[in-house]
Formats: C-alpha cells, structure tokens, sequence
C-alpha cells in the first residue's frame, strides 16, 4: 500500500504541478474570508447609511451625555468628526458602495491570480487594499483616516501586504 502523507492527500493528486506553499496556502483563505466580511461591511454600511443620517441628533445626544464610558468617546474621536463622517458617508454612499465592492473584487482576484501562482494577483491585491483608504479620503475627509476602526483597518492590511509580500517569492509570471 503506498503511504501518502496528509499534504499530499490535500493536493488531490495533481501531477506536474508544484504545490501551493503552506503561508500561500493561508493567507488567501483568511484573505477569502476578509473579502467576505468587507463585501458584508460594504452593503451594511449602504444600507445603514439613511438610519445613521436620520439619527444624527440622536447620536450627538449620546456622544455627549455622561452616561457613555470615556474609553468609548475616545474611540469614536471627535463628536463633530463623527457627524461628519456620518454625513458625508450618507451623501456619497453610492460611489463608497461601488468602489468598495470593486476593491473586493481585485483583493479576491488577486488572492485567486496567487493561488495560481501568479505575481499580477499580488499587484491585484495591494490596489484592492489601498482602495478603501483612498475612498475614504477622498468621499468623506481625512478626519475619517482616524480613529480605532482606521487603526485596526490600517494595521490589517498592513500586515497583509507584508506577509503576501514575503510570500511574493512564490510567484511566478
């Protein structure tokens, strides 16, 4: 009986190819499951849109009660920011809804040209990731550029980028 090791049982038999490296392998599957979780924030975000507008007062009513914790204030930034970025995502929700679903699509067809192997998926990808820091600026301000959500959000695709690029080696024309 021929031994087969687990990697191999997963590489489904192919013959003549060379397998996808493991850290490859990884990070287009968690990137897999980011573009899901961004396609989800991107329709959210539209479709929640109007209600945040419509509630402004009420949010600005609560930003400034003391009954909100000052770890959470300092989270969202300043109030007057925050209304902002409320009001201009309303009023430009169109055109953030389309080039975020845009930059879905190149970070997962970039992650699909890097499974393949292929070194024009990582120039896919690192768009798909600028995109939402471009569009951000540009629709609603650079106060947007602030704040935990933009921290956490520039960390990520930091991170990413940098992993995929010391994965870059992998890759061929």
């Amino acid at each position: 009986m021929n031994q087969n090791n687990t990697a191999d049982v997963l590489n489904f038999g192919e013959t003549g190819k060379p397998k996808l490296p493991s850290g490859l392998n990884v990070l287009t599957i968690l990137t897999f499951v980011g573009c899901a979780i961004q396609l989800l924030s991107a329709l959210w975000g539209f479709i929640s849109a109007k209600k945040s507008y419509d509630g402004i007062d009420k949010l600005r009513e609560q930003m400034n009660s003391e009954s909100m914790p000052g770890w959470v204030k300092s989270m969202m930034g300043d109030p007057a920011n925050f209304e902002q970025t409320v009001i201009k995502s309303y009023e430009n929700r169109i055109p953030i809804l389309l080039l975020s679903l845009v930059a879905v699509a190149l970070c997962f067809v970039g992650a699909m040209q890097m499974r393949k192997r292929k070194k024009q998926g990582y120039l896919l990808y690192v768009i798909g990731e600028l995109i939402p820091f471009v569009t951000m600026a540009f629709f609603i301000g650079f106060f947007a550029l602030s704040g935990f959500t933009f921290i956490f959000s520039l960390v990520i695709a930091v991170v990413f980028i940098l992993l995929y690029t010391m994965q870059k080696k992998h890759l061929v024309n």
